[in-house]
């Protein structure tokens, strides 16, 4: 199946290449930037973003995957949500498109992607998912790779479950509560 939206902690997702929510500097955020760093080991990742400096919105580049299930981590800079009217759509198409084509070049058969910049970003989740779709499904017109959605949270679920029906769910609405809260310390 080249295409899939599972609910699940994406640190716990077994892929070539998992996609990170980043900071634009090189630090550790918070939501799905800080479950990353945690599960990857945080002073080796640490280093190796340093080592590529600061990430403009919608563009992305990669490190070592390090204790995660993955052979690379992409991390890309999502749009800051302001009003919909500064660019934000566009910078979120860059990002699947740029995550996409970098796990291209990078030879990667998987790929996981979280609701970029949806959590502390604020973008609504319903855009962000159909942006996530067109743009996936318009890299896979023409590629052959699989791609993975992982939501995480209630709203997101529902949102998925509304466009493509069943939603295979390894974490439940107490887990996710949980790490969220741990996620934002």
């Amino acid at each position: 199946m080249p295409f899939q939206i599972i609910r699940n902690d994406i640190t716990k997702v077994k892929t070539d290449a998992i996609v990170n929510t980043a900071n634009p500097q090189p630090r550790i955020g918070r939501g799905t930037d800080s479950a990353i760093y945690a599960a990857a080991g945080e002073d080796a990742l640490l280093e190796a973003r340093r080592a590529i400096g600061e990430i403009a919105p919608g563009h992305a580049a990669y490190t070592d995957a390090f204790h995660l299930d993955a052979k690379y981590i992409i991390h890309t800079v999502g749009p800051v949500w302001i009003d919909g009217d500064h660019g934000e759509r566009d910078i979120l198409r860059s990002c699947y498109e740029q995550s996409l084509a970098l796990a291209d070049q990078l030879k990667c058969k998987s790929i996981a992607f979280p609701l970029i910049a949806t959590g502390t970003y604020g973008f609504p989740k319903d855009e962000a998912l159909h942006i996530a779709l067109s743009e996936i499904q318009r890299f896979l017109l023409t590629h052959e790779m699989k791609v993975t959605i992982v939501v995480f949270d209630r709203k997101a679920l529902e949102l998925s479950e509304g466009l493509v029906g069943g939603i295979e769910q390894f974490i439940d609405d107490h887990t996710a509560q949980a790490l969220h809260a741990k996620e934002r310390g």
